[in-house]
């Protein structure tokens, strides 16, 4: 039994090192239906209709549909299984020059959000909105810091100017006109301490991650792959990696990562569980680099702290600047 199932792995580990196998032309002839020339091969050298359309059917119009959306062309299917089964072997081909066998990554990016955005509003098991109540979430904790806020910065010029004025036989009269507002002065403004400057600029940054995810998931690629870059960039099987390359690869592992997170938003579970994701980079960068897996964990582990300690200075730089222009 344990010989078997290690002769099946070491099958499966072989079949993970070959590469997309493209299936020879046909030498069958055919006419073509929109043109009527005739031709031999897989398609119409003139109008480039395939030699597979035949009499409409279901199926033909289920792949016509997946077509509309790009999941029928380029290998949407074979992608999806590659990332998970071959992952760094497929990204590895598909940097080598083979880009017709495989859906583009950062097209692939875009339908994933777009998915994200379906299941987390509302397609999931809960049948709930995740993302408009992490928004009321971080609302109410802004104006929950917002009603802590002490005395008003006009109130207090007020009420020291009054005391500075004061004489003994005036006193009461005086300290009342200080608090007593006119009709032409600005109603007092609270004044916000840091922690409730904080609170805005993350209100303010989820929604704007909300109406922007693709592109937040972008730039939150970027310090991150530079980082594994500099750690990967003269590897054994890619020696003079560039780094446009290796933020290819960076995109379609989180695409990978992205897909594993969107089910467990479909089954509505903790989202401190998506950091389990994490360690799904190991395996492609080890088949990607040809490293081991000591020096890629350790690798990534350092790239990662690194990064989200430029994007924790990056965020309180923001959110000094919002502290500032809120008092």
């Amino acid at each position: 039994m344990f010989e078997e199932l290690k002769e099946r792995y070491r099958a499966f580990c072989e079949w993970q090192k070959v590469p997309h196998h493209v299936k020879p032309m046909s030498d069958e002839e055919h006419q073509c239906s929109t043109c009527g020339r005739r031709y031999v091969g897989n398609f119409c050298p003139q109008c480039g209709q395939s030699a597979q359309v035949g009499r409409y059917s279901f199926k033909n119009a289920f792949l016509l549909y997946l077509d509309v959306w790009g999941l029928g062309n380029r290998g949407m299917f074979r992608t999806i299984r590659d990332l998970f089964l071959r992952p760094g072997y497929m990204i590895r081909d598909y940097l080598n020059g083979m880009q017709m066998a495989y859906f583009p990554p950062f097209k692939m990016l875009f339908l994933i959000i777009t998915l994200s955005l379906l299941v987390n509003t509302g397609l999931n098991i809960k049948g709930e909105n995740r993302l408009q109540a992490n928004h009321e979430h971080l609302v109410q904790d802004y104006q929950t810091s917002l009603g802590k806020g002490g005395q008003t910065d006009r109130g207090e010029q007020l009420t020291a100017s009054g005391s500075e004025q004061q004489t003994a036989s005036g006193s009461e009269q005086q300290a009342a006109a200080a608090k007593a507002p006119t009709a032409d002065e600005e109603p007092p403004r609270k004044k916000v301490d840091t922690q409730t400057a904080f609170n805005k600029m993350a209100l303010d940054f989820n929604e704007w991650q909300n109406n922007h995810m693709a592109i937040f998931n972008l730039i939150l690629l970027i310090p991150l792959s530079w980082m594994l870059f500099l750690a990967f960039r003269h590897s054994p099987n890619i020696p003079d990696m560039r780094f446009a390359e290796f933020f290819v690869a960076m995109v379609y592992m989180s695409n990978l990562m992205s897909m594993v997170t969107i089910v467990m938003d479909f089954f509505c579970l903790d989202e401190t569980l998506q950091i389990a994701t994490y360690p799904l980079i190991i395996v492609p960068l080890k088949q990607l680099t040809g490293y081991g897996y000591v020096r890629c964990i350790l690798s990534a582990l350092l790239a990662f702290m690194l990064a989200m300690l430029l994007l924790f200075m990056a965020m309180l730089a923001v959110g000094i600047v919002y502290a500032i222009i809120m008092r």
